[in-house]
């Protein structure tokens, strides 16, 4: 019973679609026509009735009736911002805006001046440095590329400036530089060979620089790797567990997850040595993701365990009722989203008490997240289906089919370019806003 309840106390959220009638998918003309094209947008199967009102704070009630005068003029120095989310009353150890996929801003109309109090929380918004180009969630989108792997796809990685794609599976990883994304029949720019060809990724994970990708898999260590002039192994990890199935990278580049069965080795990669083998349960140990001092997990047992990177101590664990599949966070590190087995997404804060879930309903045996850099949308891919969901108003930008499942998923850090990787190839998205 206290699992139930547990379960229960998720909010539900529908992932709705945009009432205009979007254009079918565009292909490169240095693609042959696919048979499969953007799809029309489902409103039945995935809408719903309107959450009932919530009762909120006085902060929140005195910031719904301000002005589009008084809102412009504060904030005139973060004009880039989206339209704000808050949680149930005052935010208890937080002072910025909440990604809350619950009550939004509401049209604004004329209201007397504001407190002291709302403009002391509105001036905690940092602004938007100058050199931030500030986007918008995709309207549209277009595939352009596809890269030609040979193999299964377990892993994928893009890169910009100039952007780079790593297709990883058994064997080998092949490179694929800027000229291959807008092609289908280039050849990789290298090819990067393990010593035992049967070591094969099923992970990597880029640097927060761009210069290194580390790889882990059904192998004896984790391999880390230089990319920039020439990508090569810079060090080998002795891991302890014969298979990794998941990895995750601070935001400081510090300290790196690795996530085995029935453990989580805490590495210090910037000097390459083994913190903690930290044991986890043997059946919540498929997928991790870290966010500031706190690293997640979760698997077949359905629950979504968080635990004190410093401490390692066992801070909570959520019942999801399915399997998690895959795990990711917002740029900001404060929304954690799991990837259930039933599609559904769990949303869940990383430091406060709100738990949302984005209900599907459809099984699937691969589901995968990212989020875009920019913070404005995110990815799923569910067996052969891609959702692109804005956030946080989870409307979905667009959808389309593949032929076969979806292994793996990245978006370049510039927000130009989805990859996904499958059976024997990657297809290249180009993003169009």
């Amino acid at each position: 019973m206290a699992e139930e309840k547990e379960a229960d106390s998720f909010k539900i959220l529908r992932i709705h679609d945009r009432r205009v009638e979007r254009r079918n998918l565009r292909e490169s003309s240095a693609i042959a026509p696919q048979p499969q094209r953007g799809q029309p947008q489902l409103g039945s199967d995935y809408g719903g009735p309107p959450l009932p009102p919530t009762q909120h704070g006085p902060v929140y009630q005195e910031l719904t009736n301000i002005t589009q005068e008084q809102w412009n003029l504060q904030t005139r120095d973060t004009s880039g911002l989206q339209a704000m989310w808050f949680s149930e009353g005052e935010p208890k150890d937080k002072t910025g805006p909440s990604f809350l996929p619950e009550a939004t801003f509401g049209q604004p109309y004329m209201s007397p001046s504001l407190s002291r109090d709302v403009w002391s929380f509105l001036r905690t918004i940092p602004p938007v440095p100058a050199e931030v180009k500030v986007r918008r969630a995709p309207g549209d989108f277009c595939k352009v590329g596809m890269l030609h792997h040979g193999k299964r796809v377990s892993a994928i990685a893009v890169s910009r400036a100039p952007h780079h794609v790593y297709t990883c599976g058994s064997g080998y990883i092949r490179v694929w530089d800027d000229s291959a994304l807008h092609a289908s029949d280039r050849a990789p720019q290298a090819q990067l060979d393990f010593q035992n060809r049967q070591n094969r990724v099923l992970t990597c994970k880029l640097f927060p620089d761009e210069q290194s990708l580390i790889t882990g898999g059904v192998a004896q260590t984790l391999t880390l790797w230089d990319l920039a002039p020439t990508p090569q192994v810079k060090a080998q990890l002795a891991s302890t567990g014969p298979i990794c199935y998941s990895l995750a990278i601070s935001s400081d580049a510090h300290i790196c997850l690795a996530c085995f069965k029935g453990f989580v080795e805490i590495w210090d990669v910037q000097n390459q040595i083994l913190i903690r083998k930290h044991e986890v349960p043997v059946y919540g140990s498929r997928c991790v993701d870290i966010t500031g001092h706190k690293f997640w997990t979760g698997g077949e047992d359905t629950i979504l365990y968080s635990w004190d990177l410093r401490s390692y101590q066992r801070l909570q664990q959520h019942h999801l009722s399915n399997e998690i599949l895959c795990i990711t966070h917002d740029p900001g590190e404060e929304w954690v989203l799991a990837g259930l087995k039933m599609s559904d997404i769990v949303i869940l804060h990383a430091h406060r008490e709100e738990k949302f879930k984005a209900v599907i309903q459809r099984y699937t045996h691969h589901h995968n997240l990212k989020f875009a850099s920019c913070g404005t949308y995110f990815v799923s891919t569910q067996d052969e289906s891609i959702h692109c969901i804005e956030a946080p108003t989870l409307q979905r930008l667009f959808q389309t089919e593949e032929s076969s499942d979806i292994l793996c998923c990245d978006i370049s850090s510039d927000n130009k370019y989805l990859v996904t990787g499958s059976k024997n190839t990657a297809t290249v998205y180009q993003l169009l806003y």
